[in-house]
């Protein structure tokens, strides 16, 4: 008898992370637990945009919050990165929170995976391969 199972969501976040691994892709494990800095000052986001408001994030002090995107590892991984070596192709995937009211098609809490190609040469072109091997 079967006892359990992987989570449905698991699962479909370890095939995307194959099909990234299979093409060159970095997987980037990132804080749940943000910076202001990182979250949104880095992200380009100016201290009045909406998206600061109490009323959309999970702020635990002024500084520190639980990340609305996972954007963050972009910065993170870009900092740490030596493009010297070559170019860069990552995702990041993970949990994000935003206070929006539970429903049908909404989440406080919900999976997010991003990528980033940073390299000589790509073209929108090298986009739109990735698009249809996914």
């Amino acid at each position: 008898q079967k006892k359990g199972s992987r989570h449905i969501l698991t699962q479909t976040q370890e095939e995307i992370e194959e099909i990234f691994l299979g093409m060159g892709y970095e997987i980037v494990d990132g804080y749940e637990v943000e910076t202001d800095h990182y979250n949104f000052e880095r992200m380009n986001l100016p201290k009045d945009h909406p998206a600061r408001d109490m009323q959309d994030t999970f702020y635990i002090t002024n500084e520190v919050l639980l990340r609305t995107h996972t954007s963050p590892m972009q910065a993170r991984t870009m900092d740490a990165h030596d493009f010297s070596k070559g170019g860069l192709r990552m995702i990041a995937p993970g949990r994000v929170y935003r206070r929006d009211t539970d429903d049908a098609t909404h989440s406080h809490q919900f999976h997010q995976i991003e990528g980033l190609v940073v390299d000589k040469n790509i073209t929108m072109a090298d986009l739109k391969g990735t698009l249809d091997l996914v």
